[in-house]
């Protein structure tokens, strides 16, 4: 098992003699934890939020810093988290860690430490720079938060809304960036941004012990990081402003397309059960802001024709980027940002087909019509065959609860949902595939 431990950036406490350690400074050479400082000094969060944050900052890096590969299934890891929090013995660590271990798929084990002082950095008391707002949405800078942040705006002509994004490098800050500035050039002030860069730092001089080299890619953990960060903003604003994560109800389920993605394929970021798990987390810390998913129980496509400004989003949505891997493009001297064959661009096309707004275009690979994304051999080939497979007829009810147990009261509801995504994309697949893709659809009917 590695330990983790996180000292906040007054580093009042001696360093442990094993273990990783995290150090949080934002803005500092001294952290492990490498963060901006300059979105801190914006909010100042009920202590309570704080602590729930620190926690899923910890999580966060401590997964990124796991290489899964190294265990002996080359997946699960053994876990141990010490964190600063001001009543440890009253923190909920058995829900805590089931939260983690349903949604990261590790074997988590927690210590909260008794710290009297505030974990985080936070604005002056002045309120001078604190942001205002009716509540805050976390913006990825994919499809689904921009018709979220949209969705919201035009529901309620007065409200006020923050958006929080999260970002490493790359090409998503660049697509957040552009996106914010045409929102905030329709909307005007009622747009807010918060920027959040938080990664595990590279080795410095000024480091106590920095951090191991490898890096995972999988940080299912983000999820908790990225909602906790928003929360924590949201409850230094009141304790009824909620936090909006937009999200279409197919990919929140995520039902494994095969057998053999169970696991490893399917993340549980914004799964209902996850969502239930955090919040009762939440509320046993003292946190009592709201996670809402507007689109919990629609399709991707359905979200984008039920917009309330569809002009408005089908002229940002080309510029939105819900890929997983943006930079991969890059290498294939193709144009970066959407590579069109992995699973979240392939519901993306789907869906934009559903509003009558597909293009191959916007894509560095066109999923219905190019071999290589058929061959076997080929390591871009893996999503589209399982889409292919995962979207036969015929599939029984009981796969949708392979990724976990569905809210008593909306299985029914949740069920319809997966139906449907499942039907928009084949009818995407179905319209347009030609060649090898074309009959191999025929044989999965």
């Amino acid at each position: 098992m590695t330990q983790f431990t996180v000292r906040t950036e007054e580093f009042d406490d001696p360093a442990p003699p094993e273990g990783i350690l995290l150090d949080f400074a934002p803005g500092s050479p001294k952290g492990t934890v490498q963060a901006g400082l300059g979105l801190f000094r914006s909010f100042r969060p009920t202590r309570q939020a704080a602590d729930l944050m620190i926690m899923a900052v910890g999580a966060y890096i401590s997964d990124r810093v796991s290489e899964r590969s190294r265990t002996n299934d080359a997946w699960t890891r053994d876990l141990s988290l010490v964190f600063p929090a001001e009543d440890a013995g009253r923190w909920p660590v058995e829900a805590s860690q089931t939260t983690l271990r349903f949604l990261t798929g590790d074997r988590w084990t927690l210590h909260p430490r008794s710290q009297r002082s505030a974990p985080l950095p936070h604005g002056s008391d002045s309120g001078q720079g604190r942001v205002v707002a009716d509540g805050v949405c976390l913006f990825s800078g994919g499809l689904d938060s921009l018709c979220g942040v949209i969705d919201l705006l035009e529901e309620d002509p007065e409200r006020r809304l923050c958006l929080l994004s999260h970002y490493e490098g790359g090409q998503t800050p660049r697509a957040q960036a552009r996106l914010l500035r045409h929102l905030r050039g329709h909307y005007g002030s009622r747009v807010v941004s918060l920027r959040l860069f938080l990664r595990p730092a590279p080795a410095h001089p000024s480091q106590a012990r920095p951090l191991p080299d490898g890096r995972e890619t999988t940080s299912r953990s983000r999820s908790l990081m990225f909602l906790s960060t928003a929360v924590a903003i949201a409850s230094s604003i009141g304790p009824n402003v909620p936090v909006y994560l937009p999200e279409n109800g197919y990919i929140g389920i995520n039902v494994p397309l095969t057998r053999a993605r169970v696991g490893s394929f399917s993340t549980r970021t914004t799964h209902p059960h996850y969502l239930a798990l955090l919040e009762q987390v939440k509320e046993a810390v003292g946190v009592h802001n709201r996670l809402v998913n507007p689109y919990r129980l629609q399709t991707k496509g359905e979200m984008l024709v039920g917009s309330r400004n569809q002009p408005l989003l089908r002229e940002l949505a080309p510029q939105s980027i819900s890929c997983s891997h943006p930079e991969a493009a890059r290498y294939a001297e193709r144009p970066q940002g959407n590579c069109g064959y992995c699973f979240p661009c392939l519901i993306r096309r789907a869906s934009m087909s559903r509003a009558g707004w597909d293009d191959a275009r916007h894509y560095a690979w066109d999923a219905l019509n190019d071999p290589e994304l058929l061959d076997p051999d080929s390591g871009r080939s893996a999503d589209l065959r399982a889409v292919v497979a995962g979207t036969r007829l015929g599939r029984p009810t009981s796969d949708v609860l392979r990724n976990g147990p569905l809210p008593r009261g909306e299985r029914t509801a949740y069920i319809d949902v997966w139906r449907r995504g499942t039907a928009e994309i084949r009818a995407w697949l179905t319209s347009g595939a030609q060649g090898q893709l074309a009959r191999l659809l025929e044989h999965a009917s």
